[in-house]
């Protein structure tokens, strides 16, 4: 799973030497509009849908795994 989302978030950010580092408060690429890109992209590879305020939670890598794991 590690590497799918880091795969993911390297796609949209356009970032391919992004880390499990990343976070919205370290990434300058992380906006709102690459977030919401993020999210969809995310829930089209787990086949999952987020609640709002998971989506607002979702602010790093470790977030959006423990996110995800909690859908599985």
């Amino acid at each position: 799973m590690d590497k799918k989302i880091l795969e993911i978030m390297q796609r949209v950010f356009q970032l391919p030497d992004l880390t499990v580092e990343c976070s919205q408060a370290n990434c300058e690429k992380w906006d709102s509009l690459h977030h919401l890109n993020l999210i969809v992209e995310l829930e089209d590879e787990f086949d999952t849908e987020f609640e709002p305020e998971e989506i607002a939670e979702m602010k790093s890598f470790e977030a959006i795994k423990s996110t995800i794991q909690s859908h599985m």
